[in-house]
């Protein structure tokens, strides 16, 4: 597309809703958190007062589910609105080698249907801040720039292309900070060190600085304000250091977090025009490390395809934008996954949908926004990273099926030999406690039958035995 075409584009993409009817939209998607650990969903342990605050004034969503219990597949979905299987995204990008050796692409084909892109050419404001982990790490220093995207303006971190924040550490014994991932340095510049416990700020004032520039335009903006917090390697503030035992730190970092946060609420919550236009969400990538954070009731946390690795907390706030009398309240009916929270937004801001492109997500964005409880009618379906198959005692994690799908009140997960059938009434038993697959034989077939042929539908991985390396790509 030349210069003067995306300039006609995004004239007619202006007349297509005016500016003032189109909202704000900001995306808040934190690291490796766990579905417990925010005193607003039953967290005990931390005070997180500026994100209850948020959920006070929001809707709180108790059946969200990501796409996947680790981190660069689950990114790709809120991005794409798409399974990041079909991207051959189905673990975190790691060094070239390694990518190859799992069956994973080495970044996010540019491609891709991107929300941001389109509301690029809707003729929003786009920025990304934060981690970005879809392309660009480690010795992967070729992928695509995140502006490739659809973003005006970027600032990442270690794991992405482009201008980038990386971290200092400290720790009560520390004679001077240190600095890790210097080798980053190379993939984008310009670069600043600060901090680790500090790194959530940075983000957020760069944020601001874009929303305050939009401002000036009377444009409308969508903003990815996406920390590295709480993902380990965990420093805290020294002052919330503590004991220094693993879950200290952690919680340590989420207290930090939730006041790093408080500048971006605020400048949306106290600007007159923007709290009335504009709709933030908030959610977790995937479930807590093990040992770290909190996901009861559920089983599970982290790279695990039980309720811990993949149910999300989703707030949603937005006081010109909600139904009215929604807020401070819980939705504990519907379910909804990030996929659907990406398809809802093309609907909200008027923008076209991807040429080319099937969505996988569905338009909930009645139940978004409180107008309705309705739920995806479609099943979810989820598949283990391959590098974490269950049997594997370095990873510790015991009895961990390969593949599961959530359909209404049933969730049935499996080995991709057949081993393993567990059938759980998710409603009755969120902890999947009590295996019903003798019980409901007929409902367990069923959900067996729709997940074999959804995976055989993606491109394979290292997880599936049937996986041949260096094997031609399908066709995308």
């Amino acid at each position: 597309m030349n210069h003067l075409s995306r300039i006609f584009l995004l004239l007619i993409a202006a007349l297509h809703l005016p500016a003032t009817a189109r909202p704000n939209i900001i995306t808040i998607f934190v690291d490796d958190m766990g579905y417990s650990d925010l005193s607003c969903f039953g967290g005990h342990l931390v005070r997180t007062e500026n994100l209850d605050r948020l959920a006070a004034e929001g809707i709180r969503f108790k059946q969200h589910y990501v796409a996947s219990p680790i981190c660069s597949p689950s990114r790709v979905a809120i991005t794409t609105g798409q399974y990041p299987h079909r991207w051959r995204i189905t673990s975190f990008l790691n060094n070239r080698a390694d990518n190859m050796k799992r069956g994973v692409d080495q970044w996010l084909d540019p491609k891709a249907p991107t929300l941001a892109r389109q509301l690029q050419l809707a003729g929003y404001s786009t920025g990304h801040f934060g981690k970005w982990h879809m392309g660009g790490q480690r010795d992967v220093d070729n992928a695509p720039e995140i502006s490739q995207y659809g973003f005006d303006r970027s600032l990442t971190n270690f794991e992405g292309m482009g201008p980038k924040l990386l971290p200092l550490t400290l720790t009560p014994a520390s004679k001077q900070p240190g600095r890790i991932w210097q080798d980053a340095e190379r993939l984008g510049s310009p670069v600043t060190w600060m901090q680790r416990s500090e790194i959530t700020g940075g983000f957020v004032s760069a944020a601001i600085s874009f929303i305050d520039q939009a401002a000036t335009t009377d444009r409308p903006f969508f903003v990815n304000l996406w920390p590295d917090d709480p993902h380990s390697p965990f420093y805290p503030p020294l002052d919330r250091w503590g004991d220094g035992e693993k879950r200290t730190l952690y919680h340590g970092v989420i207290s930090a977090m939730d006041l790093q946060l408080a500048p971006l609420i605020d400048r949306i919550r106290m600007d007159p025009k923007l709290r009335t236009n504009t709709l933030i969400l908030f959610c977790s990538d995937n479930g807590p490390e093990p040992g770290a954070g909190s996901s009861k009731p559920f089983r599970g946390s982290k790279t695990w395809l039980y309720e811990g690795g993949i149910r999300s907390p989703l707030i949603v706030w937005g006081p010109g934008l909600l139904a009215k009398n929604t807020a401070n309240t819980i939705n504990d009916e519907s379910v909804i996954a990030t996929i659907d929270i990406n398809r809802s937004l093309y609907t909200l801001t008027g923008a076209n949908l991807p040429a080319g492109h099937t969505l996988d997500g569905e338009d909930l964005l009645s139940t978004l926004l409180g107008k309705s409880r309705d739920s995806r009618k479609t099943p979810l379906f989820f598949r283990r990273p391959p590098d974490r198959p269950g049997n594997d005692p370095r990873w510790g994690m015991g009895d961990a099926p390969d593949l599961a799908v959530r359909h209404g009140k049933w969730k049935f997960l499996i080995n991709y030999d057949g081993s393993s059938s567990q059938l759980y009434n998710i409603l009755a038993d969120p902890s999947e406690s009590k295996n019903l697959a003798g019980d409901f034989p007929q409902v367990a077939a069923r959900l067996k039958s729709a997940l074999f042929q959804w995976n055989a539908t993606m491109p394979k991985d290292a997880g599936d035995p049937s996986f041949t390396p260096g094997a031609k790509k399908p066709n995308r």
